[in-house]
């Protein structure tokens, strides 16, 4: 039996220094809003390189990489048991070297960047002395490859990009984006049309229309305009009409660790709601002491608990099989659960804190919205369900028989035939059962 819950002992012990580190170092500097104003600003240079100093002492930096990147090469699980931790504070995957957009845009680099380009992105990347953004989504496409306009066109041995992309993450402070742009419009497959760029923020005719917030806050999301934009050709990143190959190796590890983070603030907001639970009092006594408050105490817990295990299973199913595709089902099942259990238990929380609930001096309004982002980033929940519907119905082919082979009826008398022997048996036992009853 390999079916184990245990966590191994030393690692056990990091796990713990992580969560005591997060708690006393680093969460309270999300309340100074430090690291707004970048990696190369005065402040990010004080308060956050000595907490990422600590990490890298422990050994626990940028852990999802190899260690010929500077990593650990964690698989899946031991990724998510620690970043459950991470979820729970926004600054903390920064802190500890694994902070979206970068890591995945890296990740894309050293799989498919020329040795020039591992050179001049990668490295700092991974460094955290630069940050990038990713820009895929356009105002009128996100997931649908026959909506995107955004073209790259090859002029002797430039590529010029002309089109705009919406929401583009990481971009106020990035250095560099990974752009999508179609390269290969009359491609027979609407998959192979697209291709990916290594764009520098700086480069002529890159225009930032206006950033965007998430909710009420703080814009860093890019709308933004590629007008004849020149890159050289080596600026395409990987096999030319690869864009939506590349895409889903980032983009499959990504939604898992969002649901690993996401793990860590349903965790979070169960801990404020159990302590809001056991401090307020009313004339009839502490919240806790109310069946109502206790039911939805239990439904949040049995809820985390489901879905954790769900994304834990995940994990362990891309460590045995060390490819994102075989478990695709799997992910996209995660995906789909990842915002309704989200939303669910902050909800609870919220409402439970009441008026302090809804107001900005607790994080649920932020949370709530999160957990709607959730069900729109790396892919709207419909499109992950109907890949999982997808996945789920290959494996059964049609029966055109007027009854076919699952109809009741036509199963039980298949059985019957299989073990005439035991239907004659129980005849015989059920009649004489008969008499017996007959007799009395």
């Amino acid at each position: 039996m390999a079916w184990d819950f245990e966590t191994d002992p030393e690692y056990q012990k990091k796990l713990d220094w992580v969560s005591e580190f997060i708690e006393n170092e680093v969460e309270p500097l999300t309340h100074v809003g430090v690291g707004l104003g970048g990696v190369k600003s005065k402040t990010y240079q004080k308060a956050i390189r000595p907490l990422q100093k600590k990490v890298k002492d422990m050994g626990l930096w940028a852990c999802h990489l190899t260690p010929d990147l500077g990593g650990q090469g964690y698989g899946q699980v031991k990724l998510a048991l620690l970043n459950e931790r991470l979820g729970r504070v926004g600054l903390a995957p920064v802190v500890f070297g694994c902070q979206a957009p970068d890591t995945g845009n890296a990740e894309i680099i050293s799989h498919y960047g020329t040795q020039e380009q591992k050179d001049k992105y990668l490295w700092p990347l991974l460094n955290n002395e630069i940050t990038s953004g990713y820009s895929m989504t356009e105002p009128q496409g996100g997931s649908d490859p026959l909506a995107f306009t955004t073209r790259a066109e090859l002029h002797g041995n430039e590529w010029v990009i002309n089109g705009e992309k919406w929401f583009t993450s990481g971009a106020r402070n990035a250095e560099v984006f990974v752009v999508y742009a179609v390269t290969d419009p009359d491609h027979k497959d609407p998959y192979k049309r697209m291709s990916m760029f290594l764009v520098p923020r700086k480069s002529p005719g890159v225009e930032v229309i206006r950033y965007v917030g998430v909710g009420g806050g703080r814009g860093s999301e890019g709308y933004i305009r590629y007008n004849n934009v020149k890159v050289p050709f080596d600026a395409l990143l990987g096999p030319r009409g690869s864009a939506f190959e590349l895409g889903q190796v980032r983009l499959g590890g990504g939604r898992v660790h969002h649901a690993m983070r996401t793990v860590g603030q349903c965790q979070k907001a169960l801990d404020l709601m159990c302590q809001r639970a056991v401090s307020r009092t009313t004339r009839e006594g502490k919240l806790a002491d109310f069946q109502m408050v206790q039911e939805q105490i239990a439904d949040s817990y049995i809820q985390l608990q489901q879905f954790r295990l769900q994304v834990l299973h995940v994990a362990w199913l891309i460590d045995k099989h060390k490819d994102y595709k075989k478990v695709r089902k799997d992910i996209a099942a995660v995906k789909v659960a990842m915002p309704k259990v989200y939303h669910d238990i902050v909800s609870k929380a919220m409402h439970l804190h009441g008026a302090l609930g809804v107001s900005n001096e607790m994080p649920f309004t932020g949370m709530l919205i999160s957990s709607m982002v959730m069900g729109i980033a790396d892919g709207p929940t419909e499109v992950h369900k109907v890949t999982v519907a997808k996945q789920i119905l290959k494996d059964f082919r049609p029966d055109n028989d007027l009854f076919p082979s699952y109809h009741v009826p036509k199963v039980r008398e298949a059985a019957r035939e299989k073990h005439a022997d035991l239907v004659e048996e129980l005849k015989a036992e059920w009649a004489a059962r008969a008499q017996s009853i007959d007799a009395l």
